[in-house]
């Protein structure tokens, strides 16, 4: 007895087109990705370069330590006049009628920034890109942070830069780069 080979054109066809929607679909899903995500070690430019995380006019971006565990102590940003921040909890304010707060009971996990049209500030010079640095704590330690604050005009490409603890706990992730 003699199996009929099913195979035809048309049959060929459907697979070819079904492999490349899948592709091009899967392919489409990275470039669109609504979260990015680093190690902690990366984020602390261990491995010789400056991390940068990118904000829209758009939508926020939020740049969430929850991964890792760690609380915002104090964050400052070098030019504020195109980027607000916000908390996801109280934050230690070092001016205004709050001043003088302490700042071991700041309690954020997440910054969110956001894109604004660029306001003139006397004295703050007017700059393509701007340095966020974040001061972190878990477990009685301090991290220190620094991102470079790139403003872009393109789609949004991600909403969240999610910072995770170092595998294995230390930062042997993190390759040193020599300049």
């Amino acid at each position: 007895m003699k199996a009929k080979n099913n195979f035809s054109p048309l049959s060929l066809a459907t697979w070819i087109f079904s492999g490349a929607i899948v592709l091009l679909g899967s392919r489409a899903v990275a470039e669109n990705s609504v979260l990015r995500s680093i190690f902690s070690c990366q984020a602390q430019g261990l491995g010789g370069l400056v991390p940068t995380i990118k904000v829209w006019y758009e939508q926020g971006t939020n740049l969430s330590f929850i991964p890792a565990g760690e609380k915002i102590r104090k964050v400052w940003l070098n030019d504020p006049s195109q980027v607000t921040l916000d908390f996801d909890g109280p934050m230690c304010m070092q001016f205004g009628p709050e001043s003088g707060a302490d700042c071991k009971n700041s309690a954020a996990n997440v910054i969110q920034l956001r894109r604004i049209p660029k306001l003139n500030l006397p004295g703050v010079r007017s700059t393509d890109n701007t340095l966020l640095t974040v001061i972190t704590e878990a477990q009685g330690q301090s991290k220190l942070y620094t991102f470079k604050v790139l403003y872009e005009d393109t789609p949004p490409e991600y909403h969240t830069l999610a910072i995770f603890a170092d595998p294995g706990g230390g930062g042997a992730s993190c390759a040193r780069v020599s300049n």
